[in-house]
């Protein structure tokens, strides 16, 4: 199976979209917008899920100030659940039916090394998704 991320940490990579270190920190290009904006604390598995508050607080305010988003990248069940007005349930559902959200919106995992499983039982995510992914976002690069 191919690297998603071939030698590149996952922020860098964003997800397989094909950008550069200097697009990734290009804030005439990319804005980067967190669930929740502050330290949620470490649970059991991993982090604790953003606090409640926080996207209902903050998400308005900066999207006004970001008046020309071309294509979202939901990264992570909750960012879609939060975005998605949708019947599917799982993570899973969601990346896989990546084509009913575009072309605004394109639902992905998280690029962390904690779902190296996800991706080797999920190949099309690499075949399929990938190399649409990259051309989406090089449209507005």
């Amino acid at each position: 199976m191919p690297q998603v991320f071939p030698g590149m940490t996952p922020v860098a990579t964003g997800c397989g979209c094909g950008w550069d270190k200097e697009q990734f920190y290009n804030p005439s290009k990319i804005a980067i917008m967190p669930m929740g904006f502050c330290y949620p604390g470490k649970g059991k598995s991993g982090d604790l899920p953003p606090r409640r508050e926080c996207a209902p607080l903050w998400h308005p305010q900066l999207l006004k100030n970001l008046p020309k988003i071309r294509l979202t990248l939901l990264i992570g069940s909750y960012t879609q659940n939060y975005y998605l007005n949708d019947k599917k349930v799982t993570l899973t559902d969601r990346v896989a039916a990546w084509p009913e959200y575009l072309p605004s919106m394109f639902p992905l995992v998280h690029p962390s090394p904690r779902n190296t499983y996800w991706l080797q039982k999920n190949p099309w995510f690499s075949s399929k998704l990938v190399p649409v992914l990259r051309k989406e976002v090089a449209k507005y690069l």
